[in-house]
């Protein structure tokens, strides 16, 4: 275990005990609603591992790299955002499939763009959207993200 989730662990830890001496009771509810959404993620996580483990073992890292890499240039930006545009998991579930893309030779602009594009932009479910929000509106908005999550994608890359 690295420093960081050392850390990370040993303050959860220790709110958790901060937690229980306060109010036992609405600590043990909060535990309950906790184990109950994770178990409710799971299915979706598992997928998402075995999705990583499937395009890892089937796709060659010289293909990732080819498509979405530093030499891509705009055209690997534009497909990636795509990508993150129409996927509807949830963007903590993400993080590893960024990750795995990256460590496969995926460029960070692309990396930043697919995270941005996921959280900013929904594709499926923007019927819903224009149904509260209106067509113009759901549209407009839509548009700019994407336009914007690109941006957002090109200056992480030129920062890192």
């Amino acid at each position: 275990m690295n420093s960081t989730a050392f850390i990370i662990n040993g303050l959860t830890l220790l709110c958790l005990i901060a937690a229980i001496k306060k109010d036992r009771q609405k600590t043990k509810k909060a535990l309950k609603i906790s184990v109950k959404a994770s178990l409710r993620m799971a299915p979706m996580i598992i997928m998402v591992i075995l999705i990583i483990g499937l395009m890892l073992g089937f796709i060659p890292k010289t293909t990732i790299t080819r498509i979405v890499g530093e030499k891509a240039g705009f055209k690997g930006i534009i497909i990636v955002a795509l990508f993150g545009a129409t996927l509807h998991i949830p963007s903590l579930i993400s993080f590893p499939l960024a990750a795995s893309l990256l460590q496969s030779g995926a460029s960070i602009t692309s990396v930043a763009v697919f995270i941005t594009t996921l959280t900013m932009i929904g594709i499926v479910t923007l019927p819903l959207e224009i149904r509260e929000l209106g067509k113009k509106l759901a549209l407009l908005r839509n548009g700019f993200s994407f336009i914007i999550a690109i941006i957002i994608g090109l200056i992480i890359g030129a920062i890192l």
